[in-house]
């Protein structure tokens, strides 16, 4: 096969067509919908070829069929029938409170009025939104596709402002409340975010969407599958370990096939080299401000359980952190539970890049300097090689020492238990390493078990008063949380781990290794 060009940040399907870029088919999809239903919402992460999508539906429904040679769509659909579409966009986001949400939102419209041919009279927005609609039905004859992309990136850009989020949030129901009563003008419409805000707070007016967020048979309607990766990018992975591939990048599931984030791949292809591309693009403050604020227990975020509900009820001043993490792409689906009328979720990281960088900024929240976690990081990853324990208990000690008793008092998250081993988990996390949490035996629960380097590490935490009690280890040992793993015939080593209230360290740090011979 021959190398193609990388469509990087490019989300306009006519030049990724024209010009030679890669292209994963989508359109067997796109017929889906389109022979389904006609109303759709879908929350994808960023940079998961949303606007893409979009863009491909839009000429679709435009006609345009030199495109879509050699697609699975091209001999299934009607080329002579076209549809007028009408695109709003906040992709580009919108400054100056609900006032710049206004002045963008009748830009958007007065652009479509001219490239479309009609002009409307209505004064306020909503009225605007809901002439132009029909206005472009009566001109063209058919009716029209309303695609409405990063519908709540207004929202997002404000969500550290809770009062102006909230007015711009009832600016957005207003205009897509329109959607319901120009049903007979409408042939097809969707909406694309990366959030999901609740049908209460944002759609109570637009209660006929179809939301296929979580939909088995669309869960790669968006993203790259390993089938993807194997066929259509073969020219690019001579040189690349393909497993490395999978782990550093794949792992994003809504139920079905999972997926890789495009932008991810397609650096990875140009670079060469694996790096956390997507994650460096910009994880919001805010996210990592909830999560220390919240007090999450990191090492419970690898195995997240939350009922559907809780997932969807995403809304100003009310943001789970299970929601968030959730929409916003940090964990992703690793199973479903279902009974009647209740589906629960098991919820992990969807790769090593996630784990790895989302732990590495918890770690500076939970330090409170953004500097102070980095040099310790490759250190460990060397003490664990050499299987150097006392060199970590050092490296421990030094790390919790060196964070102002300042901040310990300023900051309520420092307060409970939970910490030490948070920060702990979060070490090990930000390695990438292959760690299990509060792991169930049938003598009960151990806190953390890494395994690296053909070795298992079975950790117990506990937190003292002032001097060490040896109550950790011995409770593996009494326990025997490491009997499960003495078929793996790997070094087994138990680690108690004991944190002082008092001195705000690590006093305790007791090593066995276990015979498992």
């Amino acid at each position: 096969m021959t190398r193609k060009k990388l469509p990087i940040g490019i989300q306009t399907f006519a030049i990724i067509r024209e010009e030679g870029y890669y292209y994963v088919d989508k359109t067997r999809l796109i017929l889906q919908l389109v022979q389904e239903g006609r109303y759709y919402f879908l929350s994808r992460p960023r940079r998961f070829g949303k606007s893409l999508l979009i863009d491909t539906i839009a000429e679709l429904y435009a006609g345009s069929e030199p495109l879509f040679q050699g697609l699975y769509c091209h001999d299934k659909w009607d080329w002579q029938r076209k549809h007028p579409v009408i695109r709003i966009s906040f992709t580009e986001g919108v400054r100056g409170g609900v006032v710049g949400l206004d002045q963008r939102v009748r830009e958007i419209l007065a652009h479509e009025q001219k490239r479309l041919g009609v002009s409307c009279v209505n004064q306020s927005i909503a009225g605007l939104f809901s002439e132009l609609i029909s206005e472009v039905h009566a001109a063209t004859g058919q009716r029209v596709v309303v695609l409405i992309d990063e519908y709540d990136k207004p929202i997002l850009d404000s969500i550290a402002r809770p009062d102006e989020a909230r007015e711009i949030r009832d600016a957005l129901r207003n205009l897509y409340s329109v959607l319901k009563g120009s049903d007979a003008h409408i042939q097809f419409a969707m909406l694309t975010g990366v959030s999901k805000f609740s049908k209460v707070s944002l759609f109570s007016g637009l209660n006929n969407l179809n939301d296929i967020s979580v939909d088995a048979r669309y869960s790669a309607i968006c993203g790259y599958t390993d089938a993807d990766v194997d066929t259509e990018f073969a020219p690019e992975l001579p040189g690349l370990d393909r497993a490395e591939i999978r782990r550093w990048y794949n792992g994003y599931n809504w139920t079905g096939d999972s997926v890789y984030n495009p932008f991810d791949l397609l650096l990875l292809f140009q670079k060469r080299e694996f790096k956390p591309y997507w994650f460096e693009t910009g994880t919001p403050t805010f996210l990592i401000d909830i999560l220390t604020k919240a007090q999450i227990f990191t090492p419970d975020l690898g195995r997240t359980v939350a009922a559907e509900a809780l997932l969807s009820s995403f809304d100003v001043g009310h943001i789970s952190p299970e929601a968030l993490l959730f929409q916003a792409g940090y964990l992703t689906i690793d199973s479903v539970w279902r009974i009647p009328g209740r589906q629960e979720f098991t919820l992990k990281y969807p790769n090593y890049e996630v784990q790895a960088s989302l732990n590495d900024s918890l770690l500076q929240a939970l330090s409170g300097n953004p500097m102070l976690p980095g040099p310790y990081i490759g250190k460990l990853y060397r003490l664990l090689q050499a299987n150097d324990f006392a060199g970590m208990q050092a490296l421990f000690t030094a790390f919790f020492e060196s964070i102002p008793f300042e901040w310990y008092s300023k900051n309520p998250i420092a307060q409970y238990e939970g910490y030490y081993a948070s920060v702990f988990y979060s070490y090990f996390a930000s390695l990438g390493l292959d760690i299990s949490t509060e792991q169930s035996s049938n003598a009960g629960r151990l806190d953390m078990v890494v395994r690296f380097n053909q070795n298992v590490y079975v950790f117990e935490f506990k937190v003292v008063e002032l001097a060490p009690e040896g109550r950790a280890l011995q409770q593996i040992k009494d326990k025997g949380y490491a009997k499960p793993y003495l078929a793996s015939g790997q070094p087994i080593h138990l680690i108690g781990v004991e944190f002082s209230k008092a001195s705000r360290s690590v006093v305790g740090f007791e090593v066995e290794e276990l015979s498992n011979i």
